[in-house]
């Protein structure tokens, strides 16, 4: 590979060490390549040191990098009105189908129903449903075709063909995938029109270093999967010319080059797809090849039925047109999806997604160069510590309560001190998704551990609207709950998956607790007597009182003043703690006084969306916990909140940093 590909690779891998790895590691990579630098400069290696200094800048960028903006305050482009329209045309142009049209169009998914992705990533097509190098060079071949067929002259079809496809990209608000595709064949095409070759991955770095003018950029999903598709693409094409492919015959040759490509593909996407969806797809290879000539035909004809937008009926006869193809397109992937065994479910801990990315990475490299015995060492040393990894033995480590930020509802994360998880509650669920799935399993897989149980506090849908989603992606071996049947759909799903999962449920009573490796848990409420004369789910609920050496917490659903005052007869002994998870997000209907007092805690925390409608935390309440010096914090005001806890000492970790919890 060139010097550029190499000097890029370092700044991304530099930007992306720092993000995701801040703190002791960041400082650590930073002292590495210092002192590799060091060693360049005695040994005369100028590669060696471009290479590590690339790495330290990128390092140094994304330290100084500021915050990312809250998803209410990112501003969107000048041409964020044209492509609203496009919306409104793609929907009355595609009816059903404008959720995949919307997605390949205009790079709009948040009509796409969370089943449909699943499908896809399953079918190992998830890389199809969102605009990158693919779809981007598949409408720039069109429109080059098109201009020659106009009688443009090659060098001008080819300078007309690159300004469009740029223009489109500005209209998608420069995503990164298109952004990259745009940048990538706008170089080939400047090398083909002045006839100066270029290798591929020069204008694969080239492509890829742009979008890193905002260097949060290489964090983004759709970023990593383009980028890492091109180099797959562009490294099969490496290994189709050394196997001569093209000896085999004009079909079987084009047969074998699209099946080694999507083998290449769903290898090299493989830990980004584990990561992000919890799945790897086996069927993927073979998917691709179907897949494949379907889009290539789609993309083009949905282009085609926007630019002639203006013109209703042409633009109804040629989506009309693109309905079998999106059936096609479908079929191929619930086919794929549905076949046994099409993929495995898996929860990678970061070193092990970043141990598979360092093979996937390995595997190009092999495929790029001459001598691919180095690189493929390294690539199995790095699936044998994939595989090694999490078959270690968990350190003990103390114990941490993870109040999630999922908005307006409640999700809270208990890790024992051997690292596994118990779950309390999560999180809401919305009209297409839920925050089990988009908070809760992303957070707690990026951590490592399993999930030795879920308790669900009560049925309303703030607390168990992502229960379901945690049930089937995590299977918890058990579940604890008040039995106090609510009517949300999101409760009887979490049931029903509970049940088809052969998760074991239990009823939550007084007295009851579980082990959680070195943790106590005993559940104080509801009594089944006090729950039959509710008619309030938020009265019955489950309140856990967590032990860990001398340290104690509480956590308490949303109780209201007549659970807080049942406590207070029956269990009073037992209120008094060092952190209190406050009742129904800090509602004025709870933390009563004589509650608080009995509590006593040092430390209080509130989930609470931002801006909500019902003006939680309620002032009154914050009122009650300054009067008794009480530390409070809330998610919406400060993120995700860590409690730490050895037993004895306790600390904090929230968006201010990490401070010790003292004594009253």
């Amino acid at each position: 590979m060139p010097l550029v590909a190499w000097a890029f690779v370092a700044y991304a891998v530099g930007l992306l060490t720092a993000f995701l790895g801040s703190g002791a590691p960041a400082r650590a990579a930073f002292a590495a390549a210092a002192g590799i630098a060091v060693i360049a400069v005695l040994l005369r290696r100028t590669v060696l040191l471009a290479v590590s200094l690339l790495f330290l800048s990128g390092l140094i960028v994304a330290a100084m990098a500021p915050p990312p903006l809250p998803r209410w305050e990112v501003a969107h482009g000048a041409l964020e009105p044209v492509r609203s329209e496009l919306g409104r045309r793609i929907d009355g142009i595609f009816g059903s189908n404008a959720q995949i049209a919307r997605a390949l169009l205009i790079a709009d998914q948040r009509q796409m129903p969370l089943e449909l992705r699943d499908r896809y990533a399953t079918a190992g097509l998830v890389h199809m449903l969102s605009i990158s190098g693919l779809h981007v060079s598949i409408i720039a071949s069109s429109l080059e075709l098109l201009l020659l067929a106009m009688r443009f002259r090659r060098r001008m079809a080819i300078c007309l063909s690159v300004v469009l496809v740029f223009g489109y990209v500005a209209v998608l608000d420069w995503r990164a995938p298109a952004f990259r595709a745009a940048v990538m064949y706008g170089t080939i095409s400047l090398s083909r029109a002045l006839q100066r070759p270029v290798s591929p991955w020069a204008a694969l770095a080239i492509g890829g270093w742009l979008p890193l003018i905002s260097p949060r950029t290489v964090l983004e999903l759709g970023y990593q999967l383009s980028l890492c598709g091109m180099a797959a693409l562009t490294a099969a094409g490496i290994v189709a010319r050394r196997l001569r492919l093209e000896e085999l015959g004009t079909i079987r040759s084009r047969v074998a080059r699209d099946l080694l490509t999507s083998t290449f593909a769903s290898v090299t996407t493989a830990p980004l797809v584990a990561w992000y969806f919890g799945r790897v797809s086996l069927i993927g290879p073979v998917a691709n090849l179907f897949a494949g000539p379907v889009i290539s035909i789609l993309q083009p004809t949905l282009f085609l039925a926007l630019a002639v937008s203006p013109a209703p009926r042409a633009a109804a006869f040629v989506g009309d047109a693109a309905h079998p193809l999106f059936i096609a397109f479908d079929r191929v992937a619930a086919t794929a999806a549905a076949l046994p065994s099409a993929g495995l479910d898996i929860a990678p801990t970061l070193t092990v997604a970043v141990a598979s990315g360092v093979a996937a990475l390995a595997l190009v490299i092999a495929a790029a160069g001459r001598r691919a015995g180095r690189a493929l060492l390294v690539g199995c040393a790095a699936i044998g510590l994939a595989a090694w990894l999490p078959l270690m033995p968990r350190p003990a480590r103390g114990v941490e309560l993870h109040v999630l930020d999922v908005g307006q509802g409640d999700a809270v994360a208990l890790r024992t001190d051997r690292g596994n998880w118990v779950l309390f509650d999560a999180g809401r669920a919305w009209r297409k998704g839920d925050a089990g799935r988009t908070v809760v399993i992303p957070y707690m897989r990026r951590r490592g551990g399993d999930l030795l149980g879920l308790v669900l506090s009560h049925p309303h849908a703030d607390h168990v609207g992502g229960a379901a989603s945690v049930l089937r992606w995590l299977r918890p071996p058990l579940l604890w709950d008040p039995a106090y049947v609510g009517p949300t759909q999101s409760y009887r799903d979490a049931l029903l998956i509970a049940a088809s999962r052969g998760t074991e449920w239990r009823r939550v009573a007084p007295g009851d607790s579980m082990l959680a490796d070195g943790v106590r848990i005993t559940f104080l409420a509801p009594d089944s007597a006090w729950t039959a004369t509710l008619d309030d789910p938020n009265e019955a609920s489950a309140i856990a009182l967590v032990r860990y050496g001398a340290t104690t917490m509480l956590l308490t659903g949303d109780a209201e003043r007549g659970e807080e005052d049942w406590l207070l007869r029956h269990a009073r002994e037992h209120l008094d703690v060092d952190v209190l998870k406050v009742a129904h997000h800090g509602s004025g209907t709870s933390s009563g006084a004589s509650f608080l007092d009995a509590t006593s805690p040092r430390l209080a925390l509130i989930s609470v969306g931002a801006e909500n409608a019902y003006n939680h935390p309620s002032d009154e309440v914050l009122a009650r916990l300054h009067e008794r010096g009480v530390r409070t914090l809330r998610t919406d005001l400060h993120g995700a909140i860590v409690v730490r806890t050895d037993g004895t000492d306790i600390s904090v970790r929230n968006g201010g940093g990490d401070w010790l919890l003292l004594p009253h």
